[in-house]
């Protein structure tokens, strides 16, 4: 029997798409098992921290072979990095975006305050990725502690840029230091974290609530805080 000329090259053209098809679900599979071995790390991360992590215990929860979570990350270190994405990205998604929908100024710096003590009430019980790490590798040098410092500047820098812009919208005096108002925000959730999750003192959410209402009562024109309340 001879094959036409035509019925051949279709015939290569039906096989490159089935081999094709075959790579992309295959490269699918293979991001979903990695996703599946990050979401299992930042779990174990929050309770124990990224030094806690081991390529051997996620073997075992997983429930896969060290060889297979391996070859997904190649060492430990990137694990622990691959981890710190993970968690930046669902605070980014969490504390800073739905921040976004908030008017500039006060409103907005309301929001990212409020968005983050949400985050705080959870972590509270479960742990906080950027303050254990801090402590694991604040006196270390490497690829996981810039990727942990980069993170948490990230996010600093994106509340100094809200307090900047609520002074440039004339809702802070004209005196304003912007970054000493974002440094004592900062603290207040250091502190929070401190006071409940290590000495489990009640009422440390409401004292960090009115610690904020007196940052702004510091810093804020009184007539555009009551209005920025009210959003």
């Amino acid at each position: 029997m001879t094959i036409s000329h035509s019925t051949a090259k279709t015939s290569r053209a039906i096989s490159s798409t089935s081999s094709r098809s075959s790579g992309a679900r295959a490269l699918q599979k293979g991001q979903q098992t990695k996703q599946l071995i990050v979401d299992a790390a930042l779990g174990l991360a929050e309770q124990i921290g990224l030094e806690g992590l081991s390529i051997g215990v996620l073997a075992e929860i997983t429930r896969m072979s060290k060889s297979g979570v391996f070859a997904h990350f190649g060492s430990r270190e990137e694990l622990q990095m691959s981890v710190i994405r993970e968690y930046y990205k669902r605070f980014s998604e969490e504390v800073f975006y739905p921040a976004m929908d908030a008017p500039r100024g006060l409103p907005r710096v309301r929001a990212l305050f409020a968005n983050w003590m949400k985050r705080v009430a959870i972590e509270i019980q479960s742990g906080c990725i950027f303050i254990s790490g801090a402590v694991e590798f604040d006196d270390r040098d490497g690829p996981v502690r810039d990727a942990l410092a980069t993170s948490v500047q990230a996010w600093l820098g994106a509340m100094h840029r809200a307090v900047v812009q609520a002074k440039e919208e004339g809702h802070l005096v004209s005196d304003a230091d912007e970054a000493q108002m974002a440094f004592e925000i900062h603290g207040l959730i250091l502190a929070l974290h401190y006071e409940a999750r290590f000495l489990k003192n009640p009422g440390a959410i409401a004292r960090a609530n009115t610690g904020f209402e007196n940052i702004l009562l510091r810093y804020g024109k009184s007539a555009v805080r009551s209005f920025a309340k009210s959003v």
